[in-house]
């Protein structure tokens, strides 16, 4: 039997994945949908041979959903995942304002102070999971974005 990943909505919930004939297989909340996205993208990250140091980092300020290294090149890699079912409410693109920028230099710039390690480069990367368009999710990957 062939099986598709798609996205319905269901009473408040959202349901993940179908057989070939549409039924729903497993519904998922906000908040499941937005870790199945942080788990895709730190396989995606992982594929490129970066290391993952920490996963939902928090501070007083905020939080940190990933943050990997690239151990040959001496680069730190924070990155903002974002996961949608629709496009609602935009692209990649339109997800990170310059606020949100703001915001995750300021987070990184605390996570690098409580550790003893220096980096040779510092960046900041967006990771788009767009679910349920197509069978397979679909990654965009923005990197350097400030």
């Amino acid at each position: 039997m062939e099986w598709r990943l798609g996205i319905t909505t269901d009473t408040g919930r959202r349901a993940v994945g179908a057989c070939s004939h549409g039924c729903a297989m497993t519904t998922l909340s906000r908040a499941e949908i937005g870790a199945l996205g942080e788990e895709l993208a730190v396989d995606h990250l992982r594929s490129l041979r970066l290391r993952v140091l920490e996963r939902n980092w928090r501070c007083r300020y905020g939080e940190l959903d990933v943050i990997a290294a690239d151990d040959e090149a001496r680069v730190v890699v924070f990155v903002e995942v974002k996961t949608r079912t629709s496009d609602q409410f935009g692209g990649v693109a339109q997800a990170v304002t310059p606020d949100k920028v703001r915001r995750l230099r300021r987070l990184a710039g605390l996570w690098l102070a409580a550790q003893n390690g220096s980096w040779k480069q510092v960046r900041i990367d967006v990771i788009g999971v767009r679910i349920g368009r197509r069978r397979t999710p679909e990654i965009t990957h923005v990197q350097g974005v400030g």
